[in-house]
C-alpha cells in the first residue's frame, strides 16, 4: 500500500493579482488531504472519497482500459477524475500501465464547502502517485496560479509569484525573513518566516458559504485595468506583512489590501458588507464573498460572530502549520 498526502492552502495576500505577478503571502493549512492505493487483480480503479468524518462523499468504479481511452460520460466528479487521471498519464505513460488495478481511498482533513483546496490537494496526491509534476498536472486540469499546489508542498509560510518583477533588491535586502528560494519555471516561491509575534490575536472565520474561485477570477478579469501601480503596492504590502511586529500596524495593511482589491474587483471589503460594527479588522482571502476571513482582533471575537450565526472560527494557531 502506497500513501500520499498534502496540505490544504490560504492565500493571505495577493488574491486575483498573483494572477498577474504579484507578490503574495501564502500558508499551507494543518488541515489536508491523503491518499492510499492499493493493488488489486482485476484491471479496474475502485475509489472511494471519505469526508473529515469518514462519511463516504463520493465512490465510483473505473476500468483500465476507459483511461487509455475516451470514457463514458457519467456524473461530474467522476468525469473530472477520470479527466485527472488521463492527464497524468499523458505526463507519464507508464502511469496505469498495468493488468491489474487498484482500490484508492481519498481522505479530507476538513470540510469540503471550507475551500482549503479539495481539488488541489487531490492534483498533488495523484501526480505524486503518478511520480509526474504537479504545476503540469493542475496546468493541464484545473488551471489557475497554482500557488495552491505551492502550499501542498510546502510545511512553512512561503511567498509566491508568478513572474519576476523590480522587486528582487527589496526581496534580497529582507533575506532574513526567508528560509530559500526555489524558482521553477515560470513561478518563484520562497520558504517565509512569517511568524507574527500577535498571532493569538488571529483568527479565521468561515463565512458558511463557498466561493467559486473560477467565477472570481472571471469577475476580476473583466474588470482589471492598468495593474502596475496595483502590483506594485500589494507586493510593498506583503512584504511589509511578512516583517510586521506590530498587531496595530497588520490591521492597518489588511485595511489598504481590501481597499486596492475592492476597487480592482468593484466590490465592497466584507467587514463594510457584513461586520461594520466589529472593532477588529477583517481581511477576505482568496476568492471575495465566501470561505473563510482572517480576523484580527485584540478580544478574542468568537461570541460576535457566533452572535451573527458564523460558527466556525479558528485560531490562526490552530489553522497554519
Amino acid at each position: 500500500m502506497k500513501s500520499f498526502s498534502s496540505n490544504g492552502k490560504l492565500l493571505l495576500t495577493g488574491e486575483y493579482v498573483v494572477l498577474d505577478g504579484a507578490l503574495s503571502l501564502a500558508v499551507p493549512t494543518k488541515f489536508g488531504q491523503s491518499l492510499t492505493v492499493e493493488a488489486i487483480s482485476e484491471p479496474k480503479i475502485i475509489w472511494k472519497s471519505l469526508d473529515e468524518k469518514g462519511n463516504i462523499w463520493f465512490e465510483d468504479i473505473f476500468f483500465l482500459e476507459e483511461i487509455a481511452t475516451s470514457p463514458t460520460p457519467r456524473n461530474d466528479i467522476s468525469n473530472r477524475l477520470v479527466q485527472i487521471l488521463i492527464a497524468a498519464k499523458q505526463l507519464n505513460p507508464d502511469f496505469l500501465k498495468t493488468e491489474t488495478g487498484f482500490k484508492v481511498s481519498t481522505k479530507l482533513d476538513f470540510p469540503k464547502n471550507w475551500g482549503l483546496g479539495t481539488s488541489s490537494t487531490l492534483i498533488n496526491n495523484v501526480a505524486q502517485w503518478a511520480s509526474i509534476d504537479a504545476y503540469k498536472l493542475l496546468e493541464n486540469t484545473f488551471g489557475g496560479s497554482a500557488y495552491d499546489i505551492a502550499c501542498a508542498q510546502n510545511d512553512t509560510p512561503i511567498t509566491y509569484q508568478l513572474k519576476p518583477f523590480d522587486l528582487l533588491r527589496k526581496v534580497l535586502s529582507m533575506k532574513k525573513y526567508f528560509h530559500f528560494t526555489n524558482a521553477q519555471g515560470d513561478r518563484q516561491i520562497k520558504k517565509s518566516h512569517f511568524n507574527p509575534s500577535f498571532k493569538e490575536h488571529l483568527y479565521f472565520v468561515h463565512l458558511n458559504k463557498k466561493q467559486n474561485s473560477r467565477d472570481g477570477i472571471k469577475h476580476y478579469n473583466a474588470n482589471k485595468g492598468n495593474l502596475n501601480a496595483v502590483i506594485s503596492s500589494i507586493n510593498d504590502i506583503t512584504l511589509k506583512m511578512i516583517a510586521c511586529n506590530h498587531l496595530s500596524e497588520f490591521e492597518n495593511l489588511i485595511a489598504q489590501h481590501e481597499t486596492i482589491i475592492g476597487k480592482i474587483t468593484k466590490q465592497t471589503p466584507v467587514k463594510v458588507l457584513l461586520f461594520n460594527d466589529f472593532k477588529g479588522s477583517i481581511k477576505s482571502l482568496g476568492a471575495w464573498g465566501g470561505d473563510f476571513v482572517l480576523v484580527a482582533s485584540k478580544e478574542n471575537p468568537e461570541s460576535y460572530f457566533k452572535a451573527k450565526g458564523f460558527e466556525t472560527i479558528i485560531p490562526y494557531t490552530k489553522m497554519i502549520l
